[in-house]
């Protein structure tokens, strides 16, 4: 297959190992001829095959549909109160992305630099440092051109939960003080893990638009799985 022959040295461009592993399990998904389970209906007798599936995440539009669907249901009964929340979309510019595709280990710091900078914004709002927000981060390095867009989504609760497990909402808040946070968080992580320098973060500073961006146009009634 010309898909899995582009391959070139790492770091140089080519496909990573899990690529290929993905797309080959993909092409066997729900085909007969690479297993399958015999299922019977216990009342009726009924029987049926079941093709295995590659239960791949992202590649796989079958499976990754299934597991985003388990996934947010468990999320929503056993990790969220039922307080109001907002999906939060952290984006970073494209001249950054590149270190994050070349050092994957960065993503997790990405998903944290996101956190901390709700965490900031909310206790300062609330005038609460002891208030914590809620926050489940999900790290998406793809966008709608299927090309390398490393950003986080984010379900993160309107407000603080105090010490004493009460629960401080607050109202809609600009997005401007998250958007400061969250550069200063990105550049602080890149300088502090070697990838760029001062000049860098003056050069993308005297940008007009910069290509950080902090979206929380999404919001959740209490309780409700329906954006409003």
């Amino acid at each position: 297959m010309a898909f899995l022959a582009r391959r070139s040295p790492k770091g140089e461009g080519g496909w990573r190992p899990i690529i290929v592993t993905t797309v080959l399990k993909f092409l066997e998904c729900g085909d007969l001829k690479h297993g399958f389970a015999r299922v019977r209906c216990p009342k009726c007798r009924h029987e049926m095959f079941v093709a295995f599936s590659c239960r791949g995440r992202c590649f796989c539009p079958s499976c990754h549909e299934k597991r985003a669907l388990e996934k947010a249901g468990w999320v929503a009964e056993h990790v969220c109160a039922e307080v109001p929340h907002r999906q939060f979309v952290f984006t970073i510019p494209k001249r950054l992305r590149l270190y994050f595709r070349y050092d994957r280990r960065l993503l997790g710091d990405l998903c944290q630099a996101a956190w901390r900078s709700v965490r900031t914004v909310y206790q300062a709002v609330s005038g609460r440092p002891d208030g914590v927000s809620g926050m489940v981060g999900a790290i998406q390095t793809f966008g709608d051109l299927i090309h390398f867009h490393p950003h986080i989504h984010a379900l993160v609760s309107e407000g603080v939960f105090l010490p004493d497990d009460t629960f401080l909402p607050l109202p809609k808040l600009a997005s401007e003080p998250f958007l400061k946070l969250w550069e200063q968080e990105v550049f602080g992580l890149l300088l502090a893990a070697g990838k760029i320098t001062e000049e860098v973060v003056r050069n993308i500073g005297s940008w007009k638009h910069s290509g950080f961006s902090v979206d929380q146009s999404v919001r959740l009634e209490a309780a409700s799985t329906s954006p409003s």
